[in-house]
């Protein structure tokens, strides 16, 4: 249809063509009260070349990643992107691809999405992995979910060393779903096992925990889950993938369910999201499994295909009575993972981790020397750590802030009373020379 210029002519005639007689009449839904009277307060309009010039000149008043050396973490993480990610997921096949319901005309999409089920059944050491949840607090969620259908138990055990906002989606679905979510304590900055014992019951549908935990912190894996299994439980773990280069994967130590963040994987911090939800499992819960999954098949020619299969358990099919609500997958970001993962390749993937693990290490033991400043807990750790601050962590922040360094995350404004803690998190791209940058402004902070 040719453009029209918005006539007072055309504009009644595409009142009259949408049966409304004046733009008011569009406004009947908001209240009266509600709508803005007068005129707007609006500048003069800009020519495009000023349009520009001033959102560059806004746009520089930002402080990022790049422009300061960042130790925050707390599931957003500042590693290293090679440039052919982005490349390649900026290609319009990719780019622009929607949902593979027509498998004949989408066998390039489903073929990543088979690519990157394969890498992260391998990385978790699980059977089967779908095609990508929302982030790393749904597909949680969405865990605590599975092990209440597959046991038919009513209570989810949670550990309150997960991350707080994982545990707010948590305890939103749980809530919903008529689950009863109980918060298992913490000692010495991992779940306390002895009130994990104590709170499991015939009715204990299963356990979840975070490893590394919200604080860094190696949690004892398998002694945890050796529990909640003795107690008839299920046992799901979220994982940092890229700890999965050095650490054991879930598959080894008896997890059920291996769900996580994979923002790590090839996805820049971008503001918060969109992230990408990690999902796996065992043979035995794949029919339970939320999302979608890509499985490879024959045609009538005997050549290999790929198609969306166990299409049954989701909701376009089975509506209410469905595995879950979520219908589709985080495919540009979960492309970018693959990439990333390929690039990386089995001796990347362990060294970057390694790398991550012996720089966190020198940061956390130069920073014990300060004067004030000590370790929180004696827990093993993989790239993250919390201190305690002789100063308040707000101000710390705040005037390292001023010497372009994001010196990480200030613990108070969470559920666990810690009023002077930070949470330090180092990746591969910290050098010696920012971490000893780090310290020596800290020093210079702390003396004034």
């Amino acid at each position: 249809m040719p453009f029209l210029p918005m006539t007072d002519r055309n504009y009644r005639k595409m009142l009259q063509t949408i049966g409304v007689s004046d733009f008011e009449e569009l406004l009947q839904a908001i209240p009266e009260g509600l709508r803005h009277k007068g005129k707007l307060n609006l500048k003069e309009p800009l020519s495009e070349m000023e349009v520009t010039r001033l959102l560059e000149e806004m746009a520089s008043q930002n402080e990022n990643a790049s422009t300061h050396l960042c130790f925050l973490g707390g599931g957003a993480y500042d590693h290293f992107i090679p440039a052919a990610v982005g490349h390649i997921v900026s290609r319009s096949e990719f780019y622009t691809s929607y949902t593979p319901y027509q498998p004949e005309v989408s066998q390039g999409t489903l073929q990543a999405i088979y690519e990157y089920q394969t890498m992260i059944a391998r990385l978790t050491g699980m059977d089967v992995a779908n095609a990508s949840l929302y982030d790393g607090a749904s597909a949680m969620a969405e865990a605590a979910l599975l092990l209440q259908a597959h046991t038919g138990r009513r209570d989810i055990l949670i550990s309150k060393s997960v991350h707080p906002y994982y545990r707010r989606v948590v305890r939103t679905y749980c809530h919903r779903a008529g689950i009863v979510l109980k918060e298992i304590g913490i000692k010495g900055g991992v779940t306390d096992l002895e009130m994990l014992s104590g709170e499991t019951g015939p009715e204990t549908a299963g356990l979840l925990v975070q490893h590394p935990n919200f604080f860094g912190n190696l949690e004892p894996v398998e002694d945890a889950g050796e529990r909640i299994h003795q107690a008839g439980g299920l046992f799901a773990v979220s994982v940092d993938p890229v700890s999965l280069g050095v650490l054991k994967p879930p598959g080894e130590y008896g997890a059920d369910v291996a769900t996580g963040e994979g923002q790590a994987l090839g996805n820049v911090l971008n503001f918060g999201g969109p992230y990408l939800g990690i999902f796996a499992v065992k043979q035995a819960f794949v029919r339970r499994m939320p999302g979608r999954l890509v499985g490879v098949t024959r045609d009538a020619q005997n050549r290999r295909g790929f198609v969306l299969t166990l299409q049954t358990r989701e909701q376009h099919i089975r509506r209410e009575k469905a595995t879950s609500s979520i219908c589709t997958n985080e495919q540009l970001c979960a492309l970018a993972a693959t990439v990333y993962m390929a690039l990386m390749g089995k001796e990347g993937f362990p060294r970057v981790a390694n790398l991550c693990l012996q720089k966190a290490h020198y940061l956390a033991d130069r920073l014990a020397k300060i004067k004030g400043v000590k370790p929180a807990f004696t827990a093993p750790f993989f790239k993250e750590f919390v201190v305690q601050t002789p100063m308040r962590p707000d101000v710390l922040i705040r005037e390292m802030r001023k010497q372009r360094i994001f010196a990480g995350i200030d613990l108070s404004r969470f559920d666990y009373g810690m009023e002077r803690a930070l949470l330090v998190a180092v990746t591969e791209k910290r050098t010696r020379q920012d971490m000893d940058r780090y310290i020596e402004v800290m020093e210079t902070v702390l003396r004034k």
